[in-house]
């Protein structure tokens, strides 16, 4: 879909990759048909709208955004994170019938920890650029990611008092690795860290924070 808007509203010249985007598209679509008869049958009309509704609207928004070369925008990233991990919505849609009251809450701290990693990540960028440049470096994104992870302490220390430990667990467990990350940003070989091991590091934490979490849910 990228690779088609850009065909019709940038490119003036005919790609050679349209051809086969226009093929993949429509492979796609097939299956998305197929795949929405099988919901019809299955989910309650309401989901279906409302689910369709965002889908269709994240989509475009992305290829918008990707058009125009605005797919790093720290806002977009943290809305594709809520769009992404209320695919945990659909599963318990599938699973059950209906959502589930805790699968609400698996949706949200999903959500609260991608949106924390990305402005960790962001505060990275910004700490490598800064420590190439002589001009004073920026703390916006290292402000807002220590917002956001004082918001998932928070959280941890109500799920503590409500007695979910393992949901306190895996959100502290988030707090400290994200975190440390934030506090190695402030040494310059901390800074020099490569990015595909601060990524395999970040992945590996959502994975155990994900683990945990559905513990403290089960």
């Amino acid at each position: 879909m990228v690779v088609l808007a850009r065909q019709r509203f940038v490119w003036k010249q005919r790609h050679l990759e349209t051809n086969v985007a226009a093929q993949w598209l429509t492979g796609w679509m097939v299956v998305l048909f197929i795949s929405g008869l099988v919901l019809v049958i299955t989910w309650p009309l309401t989901a279906i709208l409302a689910m369709g509704l965002g889908v269709c609207l994240s989509s475009t928004l992305a290829v918008a955004i990707h058009v125009k070369n605005r797919q790093r925008s720290t806002l977009f990233q943290v809305a594709s994170a809520a769009a992404l991990t209320s695919s945990s919505l659909a599963t318990s849609l599938s699973a059950t019938g209906a959502i589930a009251p805790w699968c609400w809450w698996l949706w949200l701290l999903m959500a609260m920890q991608a949106a924390a990693g990305i402005l960790v990540v962001h505060a990275r960028l910004d700490a490598r650029i800064a420590s190439r440049l002589p001009a004073p470096s920026r703390d916006r994104f290292r402000r807002a990611a220590q917002v956001s992870l004082s918001a998932l302490a928070c959280a941890a220390l109500t799920a503590a008092i409500l007695g979910r430990g393992w949901i306190a667990l895996a959100l502290l467990v988030v707090v400290i690795g994200y975190g440390y990350d934030l506090r190695s940003q402030r040494d310059p070989a901390g800074i020099q860290l490569p990015l595909r091991t601060v990524g395999q590091r970040a992945l590996a934490l959502s994975f155990l924070f994900s683990v945990l979490l559905m513990i403290g849910l089960w």
